[in-house]
């Protein structure tokens, strides 16, 4: 009976440690993702920023229309890339939040 207590006892223990492994996982992921998403977020402001500028200083209707269609190229293309980057994250994400379980999961089962 002490045995089986103590098998318990040990067991909640690793699940502690494992659980404080992948919440440490996961608070490092999301930091990650919310510094890439808040740099994109000011880039994209600088740019649109910058393209209303020109913009404005467009001399002709035509010249007007490239720096629109240049400036809607670069911004979906910016947003894309920070969208792959962003799914790479997550995918990481998940990946380090759950690694600390592999572990765990096969000795319980194993016992």
């Amino acid at each position: 009976m002490i045995k089986n207590f103590e098998d318990i006892q040990q067991i909640g223990k690793e699940n502690f440690d494992v659980a404080l492994k992948s919440f440490s996982a996961a608070s490092k992921g999301a930091q990650a993702i919310a510094v890439e998403v808040a740099d994109y977020s000011k880039k994209a402001l600088e740019d649109s920023t910058q393209a209303l500028e020109k913009l404005l200083g467009a001399k002709s209707i035509e010249k007007a229309i490239e720096l629109q269609q240049a400036y809607v190229k670069e911004a979906y293309e910016g947003f894309v890339s920070k969208a792959t980057k962003v799914s790479e994250l997550y995918a990481d994400l998940a990946k380090e939040t759950y690694k600390p379980y592999e572990g765990f999961f096969a000795k319980v089962t194993a016992k």
